[in-house]
Parts: structure tokens; sequence; C-alpha cells
């Protein structure tokens, strides 16, 4: 059968393997399917920005029209060369398991076909096609192990050029794994934080990591997402007054940040309603909260949750560049995206 276990599929992608030129990336992991996604895009040489050279497709847009996939599959490039057709959102979609199963029994040459999926399974119409076919491959995305943290903590680091501490590198482990672009965004949120030293101390591990979701931060960061302004400034003064680190405070916005962006891509690319996306999340979010997230997820969709949490990520850099006003850079940068939500709000996003 033409699939690989979820601890060979890193190896199966050092290289490009033109025996199978359909491949599907799927699993409930959608940090790492969208990871996996990326490296064999890198791997046939192609450039994602080339209109003539990566082609991309809706899956229901397949599904609605099975016949295009082929007849894109199978059109000759304007300026000669690969090609790669990139299907999205795929799910249980009947149409496209339909054309997929079509095209592997003669397979175009010069074309790559890649299907990035969310969670199916085991003789599902799509997965079996695939794992039945040989000239396709399925490629299996789960949350991390042990050995698969370890991976992506050493890989992070040493992009970032930093080492970390043994007793440190344990309680981050403790931390990590639920999904792998959460991962990656909490390791680059350390590196972020450790920047312009060698070495990652628990210290710094705690700071990040630790209870950003105490009531007290939480309050200020709930404010600031569904736009409450006289809230947000009330909480933050008073975290503030405690004698609390304001970095926390960012910390905790930029981890809410990223949770919500998960939810609204569940909403996007999977049709959910808002109710449904949070009564899904993994983990679970706290009853009391349930209904202020949902709120949030009328306030932001997946692309101003990322510039949200960009913004975030440079406040981080000119807060500790500026120490003695980090209090008012945080207080103005949290300010203007509570007036965001704010507008957002209003608009009816």
């Amino acid at each position: 059968m033409a699939q690989k276990k979820a601890h060979e599929v890193d190896g199966f992608l050092r290289r490009l393997d033109r025996s199978y030129p359909v491949i599907l990336v799927y699993g409930p992991d959608k940090g790492l399917v969208s990871e996996r996604v990326e490296i064999f895009i890198k791997l046939t040489g192609l450039s994602k920005d080339d209109p003539f050279a990566v082609i991309r497709l809706d899956a229901d847009d397949v599904n609605a029209e099975p016949g295009r996939l082929s007849d894109e599959a199978n059109t000759i490039s304007m300026f000669g060369g690969e090609r790669l057709i990139w299907v999205r959102n795929a799910a249980g979609q009947k149409g496209l398991a339909e054309a997929v199963a079509f095209l592997v029994k003669d397979p175009p040459t010069d074309t790559f076909i890649l299907v990035e999926a969310g969670d199916l399974k085991k003789g599902a119409g799509l997965r079996a096609t695939v794992e039945q076919s040989a000239s396709a491959m399925a490629l299996p995305c789960y949350s991390d192990d042990a050995r698969g943290i370890d991976s992506t903590i050493d890989h992070v680091l040493t992009v970032n050029q930093l080492q970390i501490a043994l007793d440190a590198r344990n309680l981050l482990k403790e931390s990590l794994g639920g999904d792998r672009l959460a991962t990656r965004a909490e390791l680059e949120k350390i590196c972020l934080y450790a920047h312009g030293r060698e070495r990652i101390t628990i210290s710094d591990v705690r700071d990040i990591i630790g209870d950003v979701s105490a009531t007290s931060y939480e309050a200020v960061v709930d404010a600031m997402m569904v736009g409450n302004i006289s809230d947000f400034t009330h909480a933050f003064d008073r975290v503030i007054g405690t004698g609390s680190s304001s970095f926390l405070v960012l910390s905790g916005a930029i981890r809410q940040f990223q949770s919500l962006q998960t939810l609204r891509y569940g909403m996007e690319a999977e049709g959910k309603t808002a109710g449904s996306a949070v009564m899904a999340a993994r983990p679970p979010i706290f009853f009391a909260r349930k209904k202020l997230v949902e709120t949030a997820l009328q306030c932001w969709n997946s692309q101003s949750c990322l510039r949200a949490i960009e913004r975030l990520q440079r406040t981080v850099l000119e807060s500790r560049r500026n120490a003695a006003l980090s209090i008012p850079i945080i207080r103005q940068s949290m300010m203007a995206l509570a007036a965001e939500a704010g507008r957002n709000s209003r608009n009816g996003r």
C-alpha cells in the first residue's frame, strides 16, 4: 500500500521521489500538515509565487467539477518545465476522491499533484484511493511525540543560534506537542525573548509558558480581543499596579491570538460556526470562557489574527530595546488591537 507511517514521513521528504507524482498530506495536526506541504513544494524546485508553475485549487471547486483536476494536470505549461497542482482544504468530498482516482490510473508527466487535507479516517474515499495506488503516496501528520518535539526544538534553536539548558528543555517539552504550528510558535517566542543571549534558561521558559491564563492576565487579554477598551484599560492598570511583568501580558496575548487563529482556520476551511469551533477545540476551552471566545471569533479572521500576532511580536522587540518605555509601548500596541476588534465587531466581520 502506498502510505508511510507517521515516523517515516520526514525520511520520505528528504528527497523528491518522482515515482509518486500524486501526494496526499493529511492529519489532525494542521500545523504539521502545513509544514510538510511547504517542504514538498520546495523539493519540487517550483516557486509558490509562479502562477504558471503552481496552480492552486480549492477542494470544493474540484468536488463540484471533478474533470477540472484532470484538465489542469494534463495542461502543458506555457513556458515548458514541470508544474504543480496544489489542492487545498480537502476533506470527505466525493467528487474530489473520484477525480484523484481517475488521475492516478494514468498520472501526467512533468506534473505533481499535491492534496492538502485535514484528518481522514482509514477507509475514507480520498485516503483509500491514494493508499491503494502505485503512483500516489499518503503522508499522515499526527501530533509530535517526544522524539519529534526534541527534533523541532533542535531545529528552531539552531536557526536562531541559541542553546538551551537541560532543565529548561525538559520543562519546555512538557508544554509542547499538541500542534506543530503551535509548537514552533512557542519556540520562536522563547527565542525572541532570549534574543541577544547565547543560552535559554529555565527562567526564560517559565516566563513564557508560565500560567498566562491566570485571571489577572486573562482579563487584560480577553478585553482586548473583544474590543472592550474600558475593561482593557482597567485590567491592564490593575495588573501593572501589582508589579507584575507587562511582558507576561504580551506573551498571553500572543498565545491567545495563536489559539484564535487555529479556531478561525477551522471555521474558514471546514465551514464551522464559531460555536462548533469552540466546542471542538483541543485542548478544551474552559466553559466560563466559551461565550467570550465565540465573540472574539466574530471580531477576528485568520488573516487579521496573523497581523495581530506579527504586531505583538514586533512589540516584544521594541519593548525590550526600550526597557524604560516598555509599559507604554505594550499598552499602546494592545490598545490599538482592542480598537481594531471593536471596529471589526461593529462592521460585522
